[in-house]
């Protein structure tokens, strides 16, 4: 039987991301990213927000360091990964976190959404043109 192991997120930076180095030298990022989902709490609908680690690998660790900032909108899309080591006081600690294979830059610091120049669609102001 097959397995499937696939995560789309889509939120916002809760910080900048952070670019380290493996010992031979490859790049790894890591950023936060905050999803909210409304519920329904009684009378009353509230966020409820989700935090979760992700980390990118090679040249997308080197984009996603250089572009994406706190605050920045970012789709992501990996795979959920369980991670366990030992905390400084010698507990055992485990998270899970998302290795993303993509991530699409979805605004920037100054709130735009991206443009043509930066690999998205151009915005046209003909569209009361449309022939259909």
């Amino acid at each position: 039987m097959a397995n499937l192991n696939k995560v789309i997120l889509l939120g916002n930076l809760t910080r900048d991301p952070e670019l380290r180095f493996t010992p031979n030298g490859s790049p790894v990022a890591k950023f936060r990213l905050a999803t909210n989902q409304r519920v329904r709490q009684q009378e009353e609908w509230k966020d409820e927000v989700c935090y979760i680690d992700i980390i990118t690998f090679g040249k997308q660790a080197e984009n996603v360091a250089e572009y994406l900032t706190v605050g920045n909108l970012a789709l992501v899309e990996g795979r959920l990964h369980w991670h366990e080591w030992e905390g400084r006081d010698g507990q055992r600690r485990s998270k899970y976190d998302v290795v993303a294979s993509t991530v699409q830059f979805l605004s920037r610091p100054n709130g735009e959404g991206r443009g043509a120049d930066q690999g998205g669609l151009p915005f046209r102001e003909d569209l009361d043109d449309v022939p259909f």
